[in-house]
């Protein structure tokens, strides 16, 4: 396997943990504070869990293509996030079928990290993009 690959890969899965702690810390205390009396349908850390894996497999995915010499990845990165768009709305199906009428609170819970984290994959993904093999 190719030693760039792994060293990139370890380094994102170092700053994908780290900021998948800061912003579920972050998350939860505002949650706590703000928050309190909403009782939500989707756990916050099943949110973070299914940012985090996603994220991560996503960035894998393209690293090991572009380690394999592929440089052409937009087409693979859109295809992606066009399945991540898919998976998301699977795991709020709960909530967007619920009788609940207050779904927004879980939405926002959602969404948030979603952009957060949408964010971090494309700053993750140039900065090793812009680099020379």
């Amino acid at each position: 396997m190719n030693p760039a690959f792994k060293s990139r890969q370890l380094s994102f899965l170092i700053q994908n943990i780290a900021v998948t702690l800061i912003l579920f810390g972050i998350h939860s205390y505002l949650l706590f504070h703000f928050a309190e009396n909403i009782n939500f349908i989707i756990p916050l850390w099943q949110v973070y869990v299914f940012h985090f894996v996603v994220t991560t497999l996503l960035y894998s995915v393209i690293n090991f293509q572009y380690s394999r010499g592929k440089t052409e990845i937009f087409n693979l990165f859109m295809g992606f996030t066009f399945l991540k768009m898919i998976l998301a709305i699977v795991f709020l199906l709960p909530v967007l079928l619920s009788d609940t009428e207050h779904k927004q609170p879980d939405v926002f819970n959602f969404f948030i990290p979603y952009f957060l984290y949408l964010f971090f994959e494309v700053f993750s993904l140039t900065s090793f993009l812009q680099k020379k093999p």
